[in-house]
């Protein structure tokens, strides 16, 4: 199913770009249950100039994301061929179109309201229409190229259309109910009752809407109103491990009877879920209860993010207070291309001795667990060994690059800038280097900062010039001519605030340069993943499937690369409050 997902994500996508509230009682967020385990909603729509550039960069990325279905269609023919043409069918109406085009064809409102949440686990996206009947000129457009009509069925007064995979136990549901059109993802016997919820013809007791979980949620962590997303986990988790939710359920067995006709294994056997996993994964829950996200900037030159991680308070306690001394963690990055990532061992290896005994005094008793409890008991055995200097000592890294030059796919990349290794004991790090190579022995490194460059024959391997520079918690390097300059301004940088984990800024030239890099690489990685696949369908050709694979890595760097070309700078913050993990990006576009 997961090309059924990506083509589902890609709509979930178009839904939240193309309506971005009032308390209208047929408002999507009307018909989303409170308790629903997850949702992406807008509470207000967005500004022309907003609308129109979110448009144009989803417009340089529509032909990549097109070329990725028509590869997953075809990747799904062999085990599924009826839902690969269904898939191939809903590409071709994005194919040549721009996004609104597409909107306008199907009668999608890109000025109204939308909703994409859990009934259970069974994804429903609901979205206004500006013209139903556009809306089901595009199901019969769909049909035509799909090759046949849609199986058509009646739920009181609404009509509705179906497509069933028996390969996967589910079925997807497109209706015009009102002005608003509700596409689905349901067990492929789904009851009535779940039908009823999904058409809207039976309201929940308690609607998002009433509950107004989202708008202060908003409120809250400074989310626009434009979307706001929502993952309650500690609903999730156990919804899924306790294997009682209809489309669980349907995907499972769907499962077990191809696993059955291979190897004889009863289907019953395979259904067997213990009342175990459910507590198992509420316990799993209950250390990250709920992730939300929203924009906290939108506007036509900016789009910025942030992502709340909840975690439970002995986690938060561990690091929200912890202040890393790794020069550069403190500042806002300014290299072109700036990397600050902490790693304090010392700290990381006493909260995880910590997670490993708690489990050790306590395994998981759910048996699809058991992996769970075997890493953990060979987590706290590693983590003594951490304690070994001179990785004991690491506070963190810093990458500051100046430049990068990708090299066109021939020969090693080059580049030129300062790695800093954050270290509680540098001068101890450089005694240890200096005894594994003979040839620094006779560097004199003093605490000072100032550069002293490595001999010729440790750097003629890269090509430039590279110096080594000391400062009270870190050991630097500058590589290229002129970095030897910065070096000692570097290694005084304010070190990281209370619970700063990561810093990261790109500027746009920089971002193109590394997805260069990447599609430069992109046979070999495709090639790794291919062979990674355990997915593929029996018989499948190893060449023809490392050549499909190459061919959805190229459309997702050309995707990427049209989007870089519009971006002037990026930039990514991690830090841990009293509440959990926090995660903020902003874009700056041309």
């Amino acid at each position: 199913m997961r090309p059924m997902k990506r083509a589902l994500a890609l709509g979930v996508a178009g839904i939240l770009l193309a309506a971005c509230g009032h308390k209208d009682k047929d408002a999507p967020l009307a018909f989303v249950p409170a308790d629903t385990p997850y949702v992406a909603a807008n509470l207000d729509v967005m500004d022309d100039d907003t609308r129109a550039a979110l448009f144009a960069q989803a417009n340089a990325q529509l032909p990549a994301q097109v070329a990725q279905m028509k590869s997953a269609a075809d990747e799904l023919k062999a085990t599924d061929p009826d839902t690969a043409n269904l898939l191939r069918a809903f590409a071709s109406e994005f194919d040549g179109k721009t996004v609104e085009q597409f909107a306008q064809n199907a009668g999608l409102n890109v000025k109204g309201y939308s909703a994409f949440y859990g009934l259970g686990l069974a994804p429903v996206a609901r979205f206004q229409l500006t013209d139903p009947a556009a809306f089901d000129a595009f199901v019969g457009r769909l049909e035509t190229a799909y090759g046949k009509k849609l199986d058509t069925a009646k739920l009181g007064d609404v009509s509705y259309r179906r497509h069933v995979s028996a390969t996967a136990g589910t079925e997807v549901i497109l209706a015009v109910v009102g002005k608003q059109a509700v596409a689905a993802l349901l067990p492929s016997d789904a009851s009535d009752a779940l039908l009823r919820q999904v058409l809207g013809l039976d309201r929940p007791a308690k609607s998002l809407q009433d509950d107004g979980r989202l708008a202060k949620l908003a409120k809250a962590k400074g989310y626009g109103k434009q979307a706001v997303g929502l993952v309650d986990l500690s609903h999730l988790l156990p919804l899924i491990a306790s294997g009682k939710d209809p489309l669980f359920q349907a995907m499972f067995k769907a499962h077990a009877q191809a696993e059955s006709a291979k190897t004889g294994e009863p289907v019953a056997n395979q259904m067997q879920i213990p009342a175990s996993c459910e507590t198992d994964a509420a316990r799993i829950a209950a250390r990250v209860p709920t992730l939300s996200f929203g924009y906290t900037r939108l506007d036509a030159k900016h789009q910025d993010m942030r992502l709340d991680v909840a975690m439970a308070s002995d986690i938060t306690q561990a690091f929200a207070g912890l202040k890393v001394a790794l020069p550069g963690l403190g500042t806002d990055a300014s290299a072109p291309f700036d990397m600050s990532v902490a790693l304090p061992v010392a700290d990381l290896r006493a909260f995880w001795t910590a997670q490993a005994d708690a489990v050790t005094a306590k395994p998981f008793s759910c048996p699809a667990l058991a992996d769970l409890n075997e890493g953990f008991a060979k987590l706290g055995p590693a983590m003594q060994k951490a304690a070994i200097p001179p990785f004991g000592d690491l506070l963190g890294l810093r990458i500051a690059l100046d430049s990068l030059n990708a090299g066109n796919g021939q020969g090693v990349p080059s580049f030129t800038g300062r790695i800093v290794l954050g270290t509680s004991n540098p001068s101890g790090l450089l005694a240890m280097g200096q005894m594994m190579t003979p040839a620094l022995a006779q560097l004199k490194i003093t605490a000072d900062g100032k550069p002293v460059a490595l001999p010729a024959d440790l750097t003629k391997m890269i090509g430039q010039p590279v110096w080594a520079a000391m400062g009270e918690k870190a050991l630097a390097l500058a590589i290229g001519p002129g970095e030897d300059a910065k070096l000692a301004d570097t290694l005084k940088e304010p070190a990281g605030d209370a619970g700063r984990m990561m810093r990261l800024h790109l500027d746009g030239a920089m971002y193109q340069n590394w997805i260069q890099l990447m599609m430069d690489k992109a046979d070999s990685l495709a090639a790794m993943s291919s062979a990674m696949n355990k997915d593929a369908a029996p018989g499948t050709d190893p060449a023809v499937a490392r050549q499909e694979a190459a061919a959805r890595a190229h459309a997702q760097f050309q995707a990427l690369q049209a989007q870089a070309a519009r971006i002037k700078a990026l930039s990514s913050e991690a830090h841990v409050d009293a509440d959990g993990l926090v995660i903020t990006s902003q874009t700056e576009l041309k």
